[in-house]
C-alpha cells in the first residue's frame, strides 16, 4: 500500500521524447482513498538531482532526509499516471503537511485550477 506524500522509486522506463525515464524517486500524488483500495494505477511526480534554481512552478525543492541522500526537486510539469507494478516497496521519504500544500499549490499553478 503506497501513501499520498511518500517517496517510493519507480521504474519509469521506456520513455518517449522529453519524458523523464529510468528508475527515480517519485512522489505520490494521488488520493489514499484510491491508493489504498487496490487501484491498478497512481499518480506521481518524478524527482530529479539536477536542481535549477528559480524554476518556480515547475520545480519544487527538496533538501535530503531519510534515504532520500541528495538535494532533489520534483518536477512537478511532470506529473504523470503509471501503473502500479512500475513501484518499487520501500518508502524512501516523506513530506511534511505543509510541504504537500506548497506542492499542491504549484501543481494548481501549472493546470491552472479556478
Amino acid at each position: 500500500m503506497y501513501n499520498r506524500g511518500s517517496i517510493y522509486l519507480a521504474k519509469l522506463y521506456p520513455s518517449k521524447g522529453h519524458e523523464v525515464g529510468k528508475t527515480r524517486p517519485v512522489l505520490v500524488l494521488q488520493t489514499n482513498m484510491l491508493n489504498h483500495i487496490g487501484h491498478t494505477t497512481i499518480i506521481v511526480i518524478p524527482l530529479t538531482t539536477q536542481c535549477i534554481d528559480n524554476a518556480y512552478p515547475l520545480r519544487y525543492r527538496l533538501e535530503r532526509r531519510e534515504n532520500l541522500k541528495e538535494t532533489s526537486e520534483l518536477l512537478c510539469d511532470q506529473i504523470r499516471a503509471i501503473d502500479i507494478h512500475r513501484l518499487l516497496p520501500d518508502k524512501l521519504a516523506s513530506l511534511s503537511d505543509t510541504e504537500m500544500i506548497e506542492v499542491e499549490k504549484q501543481v494548481e499553478s501549472i493546470l491552472d485550477f479556478r
